[in-house]
């Protein structure tokens, strides 16, 4: 059997074929069939890793008492207002993971006891191909995803059957394994294709099965590695290319249509909705017609998604002319040294949560230098009081997700046994355990001044021993800025991914002053 493969050690196989309907072509750092359709076209890595990791996810199980079977699905198309008005297809980030197939509606049945998979798809009839052109056959599909037997999906239930007896739903989630589903369509055509009733799915799910996930995903693999860091490559050139051209007059939005033409034209998609804002006090501002104006600091937090799915995720902030007004320098100076103190702090096997109240006495120690809080910085942290200035966690995990794996749990994920706090601001960080080698993570403070949040604790005299409210309404009309890299924990300490992006208050004045 012939194998094509990449420079960087991709394969994608096929079995001997009657006849080939289109050629194939290199393209980037995969092969791209024509016979797939761009819509689905997602590089693979070799049939071996996939086969490998369900080995692995299988071996977990066992030695945690489970047997029966795992079921994996893909995701379904998500229809805009009309069933032949979908939005873009995104894949199920774990059925990438284990199976690598980028297309919708199959399901994958892994026995727990030795590993053997099942690939359930339909092939696609002659009218689906006037609409997709000629694809892939489903034994070259389930061979590129190291899977040696496949069934139409009819046969889903049959099969279940065969290996479990009669499926009821008591025994969702003790002998058949689904991992959480996000979404309802998919629970629905899964229940139906299982002759399940409805909602049989939310029944409960299996504590097993998810922990098991989490800990094979969030070590990532060195393949992983690189993908990643060519997803913050291109991210860095999204928020370099808008630091060196926004002008004042352009609305948000025509900003963010740069970004996103910088990451489609590098054959990319967004790794989350694009916040590309001047009203950066407000967290998750999403892009407007507002026009971007002098003296203001523009926000943008977006991320490239590789085709393949791994995820980059950075932040900027900079001013809409060329060069921050004195406050708002000051503020950005504070801003960057928090970045770097909070990075030159991390090391394996410390809690995130300790990054993060590293991140938190900085940045109430720097205020209060400038006169905006009081008393001892370290008490505010503890009280919780430099939250009204930082009201989110200091990160996240990255990966095939750009918060990775959320979908499983945002508790389990970030928090594995240990509590999640209830104190505002602390309990948004979705990161809290410990950070061993092979994690990749956000790093992302902020400071905000929002004026709602501001009005209301003043009130109430909240915190009101830290918080100085008289000298703070010199500065309540400065917004809101965040910087954000990528990071990766290795056996000798963190790394930074992707080129070198310096957002130091000189370099970036100076990238506004070529504008």
């Amino acid at each position: 059997m012939a194998e094509r493969r990449p420079a960087d050690g991709t394969i994608r196989g096929r079995p001997p074929m009657a006849q080939r309907h289109l050629p194939s072509f290199r393209f980037g750092f995969a092969f791209v069939d024509l016979s797939l359709g761009a819509a689905y076209y997602c590089p693979m890595f070799e049939a071996s890793v996939y086969d490998e990791r369900r080995t692995r996810l299988c071996s977990l199980l066992r030695g945690r008492g489970m047997k029966g079977l795992v079921l994996l699905a893909a995701h379904s198309h998500s229809p805009i207002n009309y069933q032949a008005n979908s939005y873009p297809f995104r894949q199920d980030s774990n059925w990438l993971y284990y199976i690598g197939l980028n297309e919708p509606d199959m399901v994958a049945l892994v026995d727990i006891q030795d590993g053997a998979t099942t690939l359930f798809a339909d092939e696609l009839s002659i009218d689906d191909l006037v609409w997709t052109g000629p694809r892939e056959s489903l034994a070259e599909r389930a061979f590129a995803a190291g899977i040696g037997s496949f069934l139409p999906l009819r046969s889903l239930a049959g099969a279940v059957e065969k290996k479990l007896g009669l499926l009821q739903v008591s025994r969702i989630q003790k002998d058949l394994l689904i991992p959480p589903l996000c979404r309802r369509e998919t629970k629905a055509w899964l229940e139906g294709l299982l002759g399940l009733p409805g909602n049989a799915l939310e029944k409960g799910e299996s504590e097993t099965l998810i922990f098991s996930i989490i800990a094979m995903r969030e070590i990532k693999e060195d393949r992983e590695i690189r993908e990643i860091e060519r997803a913050v490559e291109i991210s860095v050139e999204m928020h370099r290319g808008l630091l060196l051209s926004l002008k004042p007059g352009w609305t948000e939005s025509e900003a963010a249509a740069r970004v996103r033409y910088t990451a489609e034209r590098r054959g990319c998609g967004l790794s989350f909705s694009t916040i590309a804002t001047q009203s950066g006090e407000v967290l998750h501002n999403h892009v407007s017609e507002a026009r971007c104006r002098e003296g203001s600091i523009f926000l943008l937090d977006a991320g490239a998604e590789l085709p393949s799915g791994y995820a980059g995720d950075l932040t900027s902030s900079f001013p809409v002319g060329k060069a921050f007004s004195p406050r708002q320098a000051e503020l950005y100076k504070l801003l960057f040294a928090v970045l770097e103190g909070t990075t030159a702090g991390l090391e394996p096997g410390k809690r995130f949560r300790e990054v993060h109240k590293t991140a938190s006495f900085l940045l109430a120690a720097g205020l209060k230098n400038l006169g905006i809080m009081k008393g001892d910085p370290e008490e505010a942290v503890e009280e919780g009081a430099h939250a009204l200035f930082f009201p989110h966690g200091i990160g996240h995990m990255i990966g095939l997700d750009v918060h990775d794996m959320e979908g499983l749990g945002e508790d389990r994920v970030g928090y594995g046994d240990s509590p999640r706090s209830t104190q505002f601001g602390l309990r948004s960080l979705r990161l809290a355990k410990a950070i061993v080698p092979g994690m990749v993570h956000s790093i992302e403070p902020g400071i905000y001044f929002i004026p709602g949040l501001i009005d209301k604790w003043k009130a109430e005299a909240l915190h009101d021993s830290f918080i100085d409210y008289e000298k703070l309404e010199a500065w309540r009309d400065c917004g809101g800025m965040r910087v954000e890299e990528d990071w990766l924990m290795t056996e000798k300490g963190p790394r930074r991914l992707g080129p070198v992006f310096d957002k130091s208050p000189q370099a970036v004045e100076s990238a506004r002053r070529g504008i």
